[in-house]
């Protein structure tokens, strides 16, 4: 269990928290957490998430199991030490979704005293680091990586698998859209739809060959 850090009035700077996992792994759940921990004890805090996240609701952070805060919506990370001056505690959602910038703006904040608690993938659909996340949890005093239970294997999930046909990064989606897997059924899924794709390829390939000696046929 992750403990907050105790305040040391002496030490002028804060720290950053990295909550990362795939899809459903309760990040959000736990940003929360921690929030409303720190509300109740009447300490300042502003939340942020990317404006192009509309999953839920326009303005709250909402957690798959319908555990919302209040946030404010921004286009980008610039925005946020704008919106964030006098805070004890800031928290940013989705964080994979923001530009390089964020990297900055968190370091930034925490320099300057505050506690920042940001949550995101930490992986894209593809498996690769996703966006700023690799930066933001090197800078971090702290991460917590959580994860989900493998919709096919009952194993802890790491992996987003995305069903959805579509090769954008960004795609925005819920249980339609993605699901958790292991790093075996991940892989297996991963390997048949390389194998899918080959032989539509193929199909593909033949089609235009045989229309091709149709015409000169002609």
């Amino acid at each position: 269990m992750f403990l907050e850090n105790t305040v040391n009035h002496k030490e002028q700077f804060g720290w950053i928290e990295v909550i990362c996992g795939s899809m459903f792994s309760g990040k959000t759940e736990e940003l929360i957490r921690r929030l409303k921990r720190a509300q109740f004890a009447r300490q300042k805090v502003e939340i942020f998430k990317p404006a192009v996240d509309v999953r839920y609701d326009d303005e709250m952070v909402v957690s798959h199991d319908s555990n919302e805060i209040r946030s404010t919506p921004v286009p980008a990370a610039a925005n946020i030490p704008i919106l964030a001056d006098d805070c004890d505690v800031v928290g940013i959602d989705e964080a994979q979704f923001f530009d390089d910038e964020i990297v900055r703006v968190c370091n930034d904040l925490a320099n300057k005293g505050i506690r920042v608690i940001v949550a995101g993938l930490d992986m894209d659909f593809k498996g690769n680091p996703f966006g700023p996340m690799p930066y933001l949890m090197a800078t971090a005093e702290y991460v917590t990586k959580v994860h989900a239970i493998c919709t096919k294997t009952g194993n802890l999930a790491q992996y987003s698998y995305r069903k959805a046909k579509s090769d954008d990064l960004v795609l925005l989606g819920e249980v339609d859209e993605y699901e958790p897997l292991s790093r075996a059924a991940y892989y297996k899924c991963m390997l048949r739809d390389k194998v899918r794709q080959m032989k539509v390829n193929d199909a593909e390939e033949l089609n235009a060959k045989e229309k091709k000696s149709d015409a000169k046929s002609e």
